[in-house]
């Protein structure tokens, strides 16, 4: 099971530092593992979240993920957005922002860095979107059930989310947009306006392609239950069989659930996961630069990371992880929360992204711990209770 799920990425690790130490030598194998380590440590949180909607799919649109999906993470986001980026910023031609990229790599570092507020200003303001419309969402089991509740009657307001993403941006816009350090140090410029726009624009994205994706899947939902209903209704009404089609329709999953997404439904819930990816990205590809200038050694750094991040995504749904630690989904969602303030705050202010790693960690860790707890606890319940059953039973 390890080895069929993560093989694809031992063996492009391999590959990948073997590569690097022919081009670059020691030094340049070793900045790749570190930015390899660096993307993995970043997006942890993003793996889990990933799982949550890829257990939706089917297994064609699972394998999508992996080949397309990866092809779109290591070449589009690790290397041609950012050259995309420069060329928009810096009003450049395709062609000159990747002579650019290739022969002048302190420019092309100035660029991107330059271009951070927007990238961080979208994407913030996306993975805010994502963590909010999650706590505001009512759910049968909650981690912090002192916070969530009270959230979720809350989240019963129309247009909560958005309200709040609006307020959040225009504070942003208003603090850390203005007086924005310029690379090098020399001075400081005022990017309110980049910030709103980039901000907005981020929120519209997730709202066409998250309402998109949830329309199609509401839909689909309707037709599978219309479909049950039908067939209830020919195969016996009111007859033990159709009892039992019901029991089992109640106590575990759809047929369509087996099967999992296909078609409208599942391409644009494909969409949105590589939007969700490209967010998580951001922060990666502008905080490689930390590490390195040199385009080639950045994408195929970050593009190992992101290979182990897409296995480990397959692996989760495979095993059924976030049906067994089931506050898993919770912890990374608080985590995509945190990293969404993180990444407006870096509009202004210098954050490791050892920290902004650490955070991720830390929230998905004590998730996993709590679950560990819960099923603990529950096998203590259903074995008090067993006792207990037994002794009425034998009389003792």
């Amino acid at each position: 099971m390890l080895l069929r799920t993560f093989g694809w990425s031992f063996g492009i690790t391999a590959a990948g530092l073997a590569l690097a130490g022919v081009l670059w030598g020691w030094h340049g194998l070793a900045i790749v593992a570190i930015l390899s380590v660096l993307e993995i440590s970043l997006s942890f949180d993003n793996a889990v979240i990933n799982a949550g909607i890829l257990r939706k799919l089917n297994a064609f649109w699972q394998k999508m993920f992996l080949t397309v999906g990866v092809l779109i993470a290591v070449f589009g986001m690790r290397l041609i957005f950012p050259i995309i980026i420069v060329a928009i910023t810096a009003k450049l031609s395709p062609w000159e922002a990747v002579n650019v990229a290739i022969n002048d790599h302190d420019r092309y570092e100035a660029l991107v860095t330059g271009a951070h507020p927007a990238i961080a200003a979208f994407g913030g303001m996306f993975l805010l979107m994502i963590f909010l419309d999650f706590i505001f969402e009512e759910r049968e089991i909650t981690w912090l059930g002192w916070l969530e509740r009270p959230l979720a009657k809350l989240g019963k307001l129309d247009m909560l989310s958005v309200v709040i993403a609006l307020v959040v941006l225009v504070i942003a816009g208003t603090t850390v947009a203005t007086g924005v350090p310029v690379h090098g140090g020399h001075g400081e410029i005022d990017k309110a306006e980049t910030v709103l726009l980039a901000g907005v624009g981020g929120l519209i994205t997730y709202l066409v392609v998250g309402g998109i994706s949830g329309f199609f899947e509401d839909r689909l939902e309707d037709d599978e239950d219309e479909d049950g209903d039908e067939e209830a209704g020919e195969d016996g009404e009111g007859s033990g069989a159709a009892e039992g089609a019901a029991a089992a329709g109640s106590n575990g999953p759809t047929a369509g659930q087996v099967a999992g997404l296909a078609g409208k439904a599942a391409f644009f819930m494909f969409l949105y996961l590589e939007v969700i990816d490209a967010s998580f990205s951001f922060d990666g590809v502008v905080g490689a630069f930390a590490i390195s200038n040199d385009i080639f050694e950045i994408a195929l750094g970050l593009g190992i990371g992101a290979m182990y991040i897409r296995s480990l995504t397959v692996f989760l749904v495979r095993k059924g992880t976030l049906d067994d630690y089931v506050y898993l989904e919770h912890g990374a969602h608080y985590a995509i929360g945190a990293l969404a303030f993180i990444l407006l705050a870096t509009i202004k202010y210098d954050i490791s992204e050892v920290v902004t790693g650490l955070v991720g960690v830390v929230l998905i860790g004590a998730s996993y711990w709590s679950s560990v707890v819960r099923n603990r606890r529950l096998e203590g319940d259903s074995s008090q209770s067993d006792d207990d059953k037994r002794e009425v039973t034998t009389g003792v």
